[in-house]
């Protein structure tokens, strides 16, 4: 699929350092996020403003260029083939957890290699498309790929990841939860929270304020580590799984 980059354009000096990300299982800061440690119960004003950019069609995720932007959101359906090709892997594979460094030009034998060939070409094609438009947009050779069957939650408080930036979708189960820039409030985060849970510690208002991926969407998710992007990075966690609802998870990272 063609990912034309409109303005803002590219900019690699935008993209900040990586850590080795695929060592990573959460990106979270050492369990807390950086910042100041006043504290407060309410929301207080954000030192800078960040928002989501939606749509339906894949040229959004070139949003996340903006600096103005910490989730760029492709709202995408998944055809039949692949829903029945993510179905037929999840059973053969309860316990999938594996990572790998791709290009566009070998991730389908890698990810042939890596699942034994249990993987259905219509889900292997769907990754790859993917893996293109991800170095595409960033002008990387490789990718960090991670492929995970979850069947709990792999990070159930709410967090920043350390990252410039990772390309996160939900193939099948319950999908990644996040909040809204202007409706966190980051003294409360991680650590901060002093024990107490993401619902009791103030660091959002209501449940209201939790907005969920679906399956199929595509979500580039800013990190501190992008330029300029300290204390601006999006909140997401990962969602409960339901039994015998088992979550297959895609994410890719500039680390390879």
């Amino acid at each position: 699929m063609d990912l034309t980059i409109t303005e803002p354009q590219a900019d690699q000096q935008n993209l900040g350092t990586s850590t080795n990300v695929n060592d990573e299982t959460c990106g979270e800061i050492n369990g807390e996020t950086k910042g100041e440690t006043k504290d407060s119960a309410a929301i207080e004003p954000q030192a800078k403003t960040r928002q989501a950019a939606i749509a339906d069609i894949p040229n959004v995720l070139t949003d996340i260029y903006r600096e103005d932007t910490n989730i760029a959101l492709w709202q995408r359906s998944l055809s039949q083939d692949v829903d029945t090709a993510v179905a037929e892997f999840v059973a053969a594979n309860p316990n999938f957890e594996k990572s790998v460094s791709v290009s566009p030009d070998d991730v389908v034998d890698k990810l042939d290699t890596l699942t034994i060939g249990s993987a259905p070409k219509a889900l292997v094609d769907n990754i790859a498309e993917l893996v293109e438009m991800f170095c595409c947009l960033f002008e990387l050779e490789k990718t960090g790929l991670r492929l995970t069957v979850l069947n709990k939650a792999m990070c159930p408080r709410f967090h920043v990841d350390r990252v410039p930036c990772r390309l996160v979708t939900t193939y099948t189960g319950s999908c990644t939860e996040w909040l809204p820039h202007n409706q966190v409030n980051r003294n409360k985060l991680g650590r901060l929270a002093g024990g107490q849970s993401d619902a009791l510690s103030g660091l959002y208002q209501s449940a209201e304020c939790i907005n969920q991926l679906s399956c199929g969407d595509v979500a580039l998710i800013k990190g501190e580590e992008w330029l300029d992007n300290e204390g601006a990075g999006l909140v997401h966690r990962s969602p409960a799984v339901n039994a015998g609802e088992p979550r297959l998870l895609l994410t890719l990272d500039f680390g390879a």
